[in-house]
């Protein structure tokens, strides 16, 4: 396994989260995947994926910043977990 692997596994439960955070923010701002998808810049697939409950998917800070600003909330908000 190589270190990256390593990081996936050992902060697979943080990715989750990030996704679930995404996820349920988005849901509040009554966007779709896809409106958030165009507004962020990313693919609807690759954001499907990272809100999908059961995959820990790591994404870029550019991407956590696109995804925050098409969603109007300081990055911070989408690492904040419950």
């Amino acid at each position: 396994m190589t270190m990256k692997n390593d990081n996936m596994a050992k902060y697979k439960d943080e990715f989750i989260a990030v996704g679930l955070k995404i996820g349920y923010v988005r849901r509040q701002r009554a966007m779709t995947q896809e409106q958030l998808a165009e507004k962020a810049g990313i693919s609807v697939g690759f954001l499907s994926q990272v809100e999908a409950p059961n995959m820990a998917v790591g994404i870029s800070l550019a991407t956590l910043f696109a995804i925050s600003e098409a969603l109007q909330v300081p990055p911070s908000k989408l690492l904040e977990f419950d």
